[in-house]
């Protein structure tokens, strides 16, 4: 079950996107950290306790939203708009 349920801007145009793998869909002006709630339950687990984690400032200012694309890319994902086409990759990332 998403963490985060759409309100906004369900009617502006769809920005496919996979996720971990799967093929999935965010809307544009959204940010990756947006789009992978509200998609799942979760952004990523935390690499020292395993514990999940869904970010936490929002702002780019805690390190702990990072996430990599399939190419090796890391980026924020709070703060990284969403483009057609990223490959995210959550189950493999860590915090810098």
């Amino acid at each position: 079950m998403p963490l985060l349920h759409r309100l906004v801007r369900a009617d502006h145009p769809a920005i496919p996107f996979s996720l971990d793998g799967e093929p999935c869909e965010g809307r544009a002006g959204d940010t990756v950290l947006t789009a992978i709630l509200t998609q799942a339950e979760r952004l990523r687990l935390s690499e020292f306790s395993a514990s999940p984690r869904a970010g936490f400032c929002q702002m780019g200012a805690c390190q702990d939203c990072w996430v990599v694309l399939e190419n090796g890319e890391r980026l924020r994902a709070c703060s990284t708009a969403l483009t057609a086409g990223m490959r995210i990759l959550t189950r493999r990332a860590r915090a810098a």
